[in-house]
């Protein structure tokens, strides 16, 4: 799959997924916090299914 998240959008992803996984570690938030893995591994992977669904893109094309 192709690169879909730009890197404002990668950093917030990674930021907001790490938030709720140690929030839900800490016992903040319960065990919902977990799913803060899906946000860090796109986020990671710079590759979102859902945008490559609706062909949404926040990254810059590179000229061809």
């Amino acid at each position: 799959m192709e690169q879909n998240i730009g890197l404002i959008d990668r950093s917030v992803r990674i930021g907001v997924g790490l938030l709720l996984i140690v929030l839900a570690f800490i016992g903040t938030i319960g065990a919902w916090g977990f799913l803060g893995v899906i946000p860090l591994v796109t986020g990671i992977a710079s590759v979102c299914p859902i945008y490559s669904l609706f062909g949404i893109q926040t990254c810059r094309r590179e000229p061809t």
